[in-house]
């Protein structure tokens, strides 16, 4: 008898047991919303699967996703992101969504616009998403 103790190789340490198991599960046409902390996850999600990735920031969990999950090449933007309202824009913020940008479109192999949607139309188009992943960090 032989018993390993061993972790799969070349699979990023940040993404959990449950979210390898949701990416597995995706297929064309199926999106994931990475969500910061004010975002409301949970009620988003109540019609599909809700992962937490607490501890965890945006950034590199997007980075370790797209590792595994390649971006569908079949629609013209594969990728979007809630557009901020005049009332709520942060300049702090165009860094995180100029990084978000170079992260899909090195990833992709090709430039990548982002799409921006409006808040509440965002919210109803997450609502439809295959999972929602909630990370720690707050972008609004």
């Amino acid at each position: 008898s032989l018993a390993l103790r061993t972790v799969l190789k070349g699979i990023p340490p940040i993404l959990s047991p449950e979210l390898l198991s949701v990416l597995a599960k995706m297929g064309h046409g199926d999106e994931l919303v990475l969500a910061d902390a004010n975002f409301p996850s949970a009620s988003v999600a109540k019609n599909s699967i809700l992962v937490r990735a607490d501890g965890h920031q945006a950034l590199p969990m997007l980075r370790a996703i797209l590792q595994l999950l390649p971006l569908d090449q079949y629609v013209p933007t594969p990728a979007f992101i809630m557009r901020k309202e005049p009332s709520d824009r942060d300049p702090s913020l165009v860094p995180i969504v100029g990084q978000f940008q170079a992260l899909v479109s090195g990833t992709h192999g090709a430039q990548v616009q982002l799409e921006e949607i409006e808040r509440m139309q965002f919210y109803e188009r997450a609502k439809t998403a295959f999972a929602v992943v909630g990370t720690e960090c707050s972008l609004s």
